[in-house]
């Protein structure tokens, strides 16, 4: 969808939500993608979620404008329960008149039947879970069938949920936690970048992606030994993490040629290491403080949490900067006789 000036959007839908589970919500939600490959316009209703057991109708009100590359929509479900959609619709504004004008959606209405447990016309966006079924049903006679996502069995998930966790005290608990969000987004944002990305240097000072990774994981590497084992890198640990730990050039020249998953087994390895660590130990072990020394060993561990939040950002601009790859274009020689 594209336009050379800014226009309004409506979408619409029927919804209710039937759950016991007090985490459960749906909604509809819209995303607009831009030419430079950035969200432009962006709701999907996380600040009025659908929780209600009655039909109602919602609404999502936005704009694309001549940065615009496609508009994307469609219904989520969250946690446990059974979330009915029906008559989703979609208006965009006519700019010769300034009125909406609807958009032709095939099986909007879900009067198609279900094959397959694929819905017609429309794409579920993890065909390998479970845990989540499709079903069509009249609860509503004016409405025709209505699709109802049945959803049983799914955890609710801690990643973004600062608090305790389960095989550790308390605080370290929280910590935990704390780490484990941030390495998420790590991975979240370098999972699909290829090598040449990965190997990119923005300038002859900068340190690629791939080397910040590595960064990452050595940072914490070396504060796992010295807080668990009251030491630093012997000879062949400095070896291996001493490059990635220090970066310069030597970070340049050792890391490249890689794919995303040598750098991200590595990460996880260690962060494995930590929390198995983590384990032996309680929060009074947090509060200690070596002899002669002014941190305790929750600085430290808080230190290793906000140096990759730090290197996060520095990801994500580097990630931002890297060059479309070239086109090559290579001509067909004529042949000679």
């Amino acid at each position: 969808m594209t336009t050379d000036v800014k226009l309004k959007f409506k979408l619409t839908a029927s919804m209710k939500t039937v759950t016991d589970d007090k985490s459960a919500w749906s909604s509809i939600w819209a995303r607009v993608d831009n030419t430079n490959n950035e969200t432009g316009f962006f709701d999907n209703m996380i600040d009025r979620p659908v929780v209600s057991d009655e039909w109602k109708t919602y609404e999502i009100n936005g704009y694309i404008d001549q940065n615009t590359k496609s508009l994307n929509f469609g219904g989520i479900s969250m946690y446990n329960g059974q979330f009915y959609f029906d008559n989703i619709k979609l208006y965009v504004e006519n700019k010769k008149t300034g009125e909406l004008d609807e958009i032709k959606l095939e099986n909007h209405d879900f009067e198609k039947k279900i094959v397959n447990d694929k819905i017609p016309d429309w794409v579920y966006n993890d065909t390998t879970n479970k845990n989540f079924s499709f079903k069509l049903v009249k609860d509503d006679a004016s409405k025709g069938n209505s699709l109802c996502i049945v959803a049983e069995d799914i955890k609710v998930d801690q990643t973004d949920i600062i608090g305790e966790r389960e095989g550790y005290t308390p605080q370290i608990g929280t910590l935990i936690s704390m780490l484990n969000n941030l390495s998420s987004r790590v991975e979240r944002i370098v999972k699909n970048l290829d090598q040449r990305e990965l190997d990119h240097l923005h300038d002859e000072k900068a340190n690629s992606i791939g080397a910040l990774i590595m960064h990452l994981a050595a940072a914490e590497k070396i504060y796992q030994l010295y807080t668990f084992e009251n030491r630093g890198f012997n000879e062949e640990e400095e070896k291996f993490w001493g490059p990635a730990l220090h970066l310069d050039d030597a970070g340049r020249e050792t890391y490249k040629g890689h794919d995303v998953e040598y750098y991200l087994n590595i990460y996880k390895e260690v962060r494995a290491k930590t929390l198995e660590e983590f384990k032996k130990l309680d929060d009074s072990w947090l509060a200690k403080i070596r002899p002669g020394y002014t941190e305790n060993n929750h600085y430290y561990w808080f230190h290793v949490m906000e140096h990759q939040s730090s290197h996060l950002g520095q990801i994500l601009f580097l990630k931002k900067r890297i060059p479309p790859e070239p086109n090559i274009n290579l001509e067909k020689k004529k042949k000679i006789d």
